[in-house]
């Protein structure tokens, strides 16, 4: 399916991406470069970013890449399992995502994030397998 890194902004805006302020910087077949600048709705109570936040920013990337990547026949996608490991936190400034099409067969697709701190270093390593979906 052919969607610019714009329509994927638009096509979340209503929903979890949008509320959390995940932005989609490239888009294309195989990679999907996004961001999302923290806000204080991204934290925990004690004041540490939300793991929920990162996989957020995660899954998002990895399935709209998983939407311009669908095989011929593929409608659609569902997440059927991620895993991420938590390697620091940031408490300010915008973290960034890199998620890649690690396999993309007929019927799955696995992929791999790579969420960074504001200064580049790596903050979280995510991964997921999803289910391609065909037909209604």
């Amino acid at each position: 399916m052919e969607m610019t890194a714009a329509e994927l902004n638009a096509f979340g805006a209503r929903g979890l991406p949008g509320y959390l302020g995940v932005e989609i910087v490239t888009a294309e077949h195989g990679r999907v470069d996004s961001q999302m600048e923290l806000r204080e709705h991204h934290f925990a109570p004690h004041g540490y970013l939300h793991a929920a936040s990162v996989i957020a920013l995660a899954d998002t990337s990895c399935g709209y890449g998983c939407i311009v990547s669908l095989p011929d026949g593929g409608t659609g996608f569902t997440t059927i399992e991620l895993k991420t490991n938590f390697l620091r936190t940031a408490r300010e400034g915008t973290i960034t995502c890199e998620a890649r099409l690690v396999h993309g067969g007929r019927t799955t697709q696995v992929w791999d994030a790579h969420v960074r701190t504001p200064d580049g270093r790596p903050m979280a390593e995510f991964r997921c397998t999803q289910f391609v979906l065909r037909g209604e």
